[in-house]
């Protein structure tokens, strides 16, 4: 599990100002769903599945989300060439090991959605990682996710 003052000052609070979306309610958001998805960091690779990296993303969502969303969106295309060093589609394995990327990715997963977080509140922040990330076919459950995240963030 990562450090989390360490986390959110060297991983998320850059990655989120680089993508010009930063706002703490936001970085909260991350914080959420790399507790829930990764335990904090300590998955890098899904068990028993595809998931990549510290936000556990299938390379097929990585994959919409470029084709259908970030190549359809200039800015977002000069932001991450201008500060993430991204000339191109990346592989979904660079996620792995690019945690700012990993970041990114995750940030621009709910960007594409609207996603608007005005609450650090662990029960605000379960609604859109469940409805969007998660979704409601996923296993997380809020009690298991809640509990994931406060435990992250002692």
């Amino acid at each position: 599990m990562f450090d989390i003052a360490q986390f959110r000052e060297y991983i998320v609070n850059p990655a989120l100002s680089d993508l010009q979306i930063y706002s703490k309610e936001f970085a909260e958001l991350m914080v959420f769903t790399c507790a829930v998805e990764s335990a904090g960091g300590t998955y890098v690779k899904q068990i028993k599945g595809p998931a990549l990296g510290i936000y556990q993303i299938e390379p097929a969502s990585f994959t919409d989300l470029w084709v259908n969303y970030i190549v359809r969106n200039q800015h977002i295309i000069n932001l991450l060439t201008l500060n993430f060093a991204v000339h191109r589609m990346p592989s979904p394995i660079e996620m792995v090991t690019d945690l700012k990327l990993a970041t990114a990715m995750c940030a621009l997963f709910y960007k594409r959605y609207k996603v608007q977080v005005e609450s650090c509140d662990p029960d605000v922040l379960w609604e859109p990682y469940k409805k969007y990330y998660n979704t409601p076919k996923g296993k997380s459950e809020k009690e298991k996710s809640i509990k994931a995240y406060k435990a992250f963030i002692k």
